[in-house]
């Protein structure tokens, strides 16, 4: 390609519409990862309360219980969001802005699955023991999704500049 070439080359030697095409097909194979975890949690969640114990649980559970069924909810809007944008969105032409607010939407739905996911931890750690292992198991996990899925990529990042 010669210097006259109306669209600049990056480091990778694409033009702007082919890295562009590059990363949402990339974060669309990432979605894809991340739905299942987020359909079956939902599914979980979904029918709890048709179990004949649930009747039994307490205040706190119920609470527990019903944030985490709308941070799931939220987090698979959020996860299924980017198909939808580009569905409606695909022939506008602008396809760097369906990336970025695709990408947003992603994080934010990791991040809503994390709470998910703890906060369904902390339920079933609360139904079983009843203790101060709820706070223990809580803080570990919520650690754990907040150093795997943000701190350490997010430190990584930082690093390289």
């Amino acid at each position: 390609m010669d210097a006259s070439s109306s669209e600049q080359r990056t480091s990778r030697n694409q033009s702007e519409k082919e890295r562009l095409d590059r990363n949402l097909e990339e974060l669309l194979q990432e979605l894809r990862v991340a739905l299942p975890g987020v359909q079956v949690l939902f599914a979980f969640l979904l029918v709890v309360p048709f179990n004949q114990r649930f009747a039994d649980i307490t205040s706190f559970q119920s609470t527990i219980y019903f944030m985490t069924l709308l941070l799931a909810t939220a987090a698979t809007v959020c996860l299924i969001a980017p198909t939808a944008h580009h569905r409606i969105l695909f022939r506008e032409g602008d396809k760097r802005r369906i990336v970025f607010t695709a990408t947003k939407l992603a994080v934010a739905g990791l991040a809503l699955l994390a709470c998910a996911m703890t906060g369904a931890v902390i339920f079933v750690t609360d139904f079983l023991y009843h203790s101060t292992t709820v706070v223990i198991v809580g803080i570990g996990v919520a650690v754990l999704f907040a150093t795997m899925w943000f701190a350490w990529p997010v430190k990584r990042l930082l690093d390289g500049r």
